[in-house]
């Protein structure tokens, strides 16, 4: 489906129904990158009437020449929200770049967000406490076999390079890769126009939404040490760091996620 918004157009997929639950990609994938992991999670829960979004310059999601900036995907976003979602309460589940951007919803929204889940979330910041690049498994004549952008991509976003992982990366970030901007995503923004103008929370000491913040110990891409600040803003959060876990972790840590945002979802 196509939401018309002013600066382009938000192509989503809805899955369910109750209350709304808003789900974020991650920078240079689409929204299959979250449905085909999240969906199972649903088998045994009712209740929530899924929006799985592509952002923009993603996906099917189109912009226009006057979308310049971080600011300008957000405010595209609330105005999908303000049509499509309307005065009720909602949720949101936010995954690195998407997570960023959850912030910045809960951040003008706050009075309809109900739940936020972050994961490998993105911050506002920009000098970042990252760890080390570490690789545990590395399948070197799979990786032979790959075409260089694809190997690149896999080798820079996994810590555990197997053939289970291979997959799931083929079938569900390549895709989204292969529809992304890339004139947009490798612009001046990155470097100019990636923050919001606001730092999301600034003007509170915490928040009473029901929080789940999981961090991968091993992922240099956000890392985890900044994110502790997030205890204090949601008291009633559930904050998990996982070893073995990388940028990846739907991927590398599938089934450990799975539980645990079913666990969130039950409480809220």
């Amino acid at each position: 489906m196509i939401c018309k918004v002013r600066k382009g157009t938000i192509h989503y997929e809805v899955c369910g129904e109750g209350v709304p639950l808003l789900i974020l990609h991650s920078m240079g994938t689409d929204y299959r990158s979250m449905k085909m992991w999240m969906e199972p999670i649903f088998s045994s829960i009712q209740g929530f009437k899924r929006y799985y979004i592509d952002l923009p310059a993603h996906g099917l999601s189109k912009i226009d020449e006057s979308l310049k900036s971080t600011d300008d995907m957000l405010n595209n976003i609330l105005e999908f929200i303000e049509k499509k979602v309307s005065n009720q309460f909602f949720h949101l589940v936010g995954f690195s770049f998407g997570g960023y951007l959850a912030q910045g919803i809960l951040h003008y929204k706050r009075k309809q967000v109900r739940g936020l889940c972050l994961l490998a979330s993105a911050l506002h910041l920009k000098e970042k406490a990252l760890p080390k690049k570490v690789v545990y498994e590395k399948d070197e004549v799979l990786l032979n076999t790959l075409n260089p952008d694809i190997r690149e991509a896999f080798e820079t976003l996994m810590i555990i390079q197997n053939e289970e992982n291979l997959k799931r990366f083929l079938s569900e970030l390549q895709p989204g890769r292969l529809l992304a901007n890339r004139e947009v995503l490798t612009s001046s923004w990155r470097e100019k126009e990636y923050f919001l103008s606001e730092v999301p929370f600034h003007d509170v000491e915490s928040l009473p939404q029901s929080a789940l913040i999981i961090l991968g110990k091993q992922d240099f891409i956000c890392g985890y040490k900044d994110h502790e600040f997030l205890i204090n803003i949601f008291p009633n959060s559930t904050f998990v760091i996982l070893d073995r876990a990388g940028h990846m972790l739907q991927i590398e840590k599938r089934e450990v996620i799975q539980v645990l945002i079913k666990d969130w979802l039950i409480g809220l």
